[in-house]
């Protein structure tokens, strides 16, 4: 049997929650750039819901509030190092 018919097994993932539904926040906050950081990678881009485990509701308040914060300049657009 060759490599390519084998199955690969995931290794123990754990189901991602919505970190706004489990705390029970209802509001994203832009003028707290500090919490908008966990949802940014290195390089300032947003990082997508399969990384996060955001639902689909929070993840556009995020998007919208991260835009905010960039447009209000509370956070970069870019950068080389962000963390």
């Amino acid at each position: 049997m060759s490599l390519a018919n084998e199955r690969i097994h995931k290794q123990d993932t754990r189901k991602k929650y919505c970190r706004f539904k489990k705390n029970g926040i209802k509001y994203v906050d832009y003028k707290d750039p500090n919490f908008l950081l966990k949802f940014v990678n290195e390089q300032g881009r947003i990082l997508p819901r399969r990384i996060t485990g955001t639902s689909l509701k929070f993840q556009r308040k995020v998007a919208q509030a991260v835009a905010k914060a960039r447009h209000l300049a509370l956070m970069p657009y870019v950068t080389d190092s962000l963390k």
